[in-house]
């Protein structure tokens, strides 16, 4: 998200279907009630404005979106219209990282359950989505986005390597419980691996988790 907002041309929605996940699930996440009263609480309203005509002056409408907040009821024909693509990660990663902002982890959770459902439902429509690993885009940043811009026929722009520290003007109002490494950084930070370890439920999330990462990995984009 950093990367494509950076882009003078480049418009940003971060999450934007997040207050209907939590008015729905009933779930309890930091900043639940700021974050509903911030956010439109009816898929159908949401998906019409991502669908809408952008200013001439945009040439990207960049939509982050978290692959569980796409909940049964919300319909999926209105993502055909848009160009699609999966960012997944080694779950064992991902657990490590949300339990640090929420104490209680499942399967759903994560994500990567959906992503799958997403990958096979926009398949079928002739839409396949593309997929990326996260440690492979962390190897070369500049060659993803590279190709990224050649795909969508994009002049690729330098300023989406680095970015000013700090928040961001579509940052959610979610952004002080989750976004601190974001935050900090002011660029791409070099792919190193981890040593995590998990245990209990967390690890149980993990592993649950791993088949569904894994059938995406083996469909994931190389350059």
């Amino acid at each position: 998200m950093r990367a494509w907002e950076n882009r003078p041309d480049c418009v940003v929605v971060d999450e934007p279907l997040y207050a209907h996940y939590l008015a729905e699930t009933g779930i309890d996440h930091p900043g639940r009630a700021e974050v509903i009263a911030a956010g439109q609480t009816d898929w159908r309203v949401v998906a019409q404005q991502l669908c809408a005509p952008q200013p001439e002056s945009v040439n990207v409408f960049y939509q982050k979106h978290m692959a569980h907040h796409l909940l049964p009821e919300v319909g999926r024909l209105w993502l055909t219209q848009l160009t699609n693509m999966l960012l997944i990660r080694d779950p064992r990663e991902v657990v490590a990282s949300y339990v640090k902002s929420r104490e209680s982890v499942t399967v759903d959770d994560i994500g990567l359950r959906q992503q799958v459902e997403l990958y096979d439902d926009l398949s079928v429509a002739g839409r396949t989505p593309l997929v990326i690993d996260a440690a492979d885009f962390l190897r070369d940043p500049e060659g993803h986005l590279r190709g990224l811009c050649d795909l969508v026929d994009l002049d690729f722009d330098d300023a989406m390597l680095h970015w000013p520290a700090g928040p961001r003007d579509g940052d959610g109002v979610w952004a002080p419980y989750w976004y601190e490494a974001v935050w900090k950084s002011t660029g791409f930070a070099s792919y190193r691996s981890r040593e995590i370890t998990l245990t209990g439920a967390a690890r149980e999330v993990a592993q649950g988790c791993l088949p569904a990462y894994e059938g995406l990995r083996s469909v994931r984009w190389t350059i």
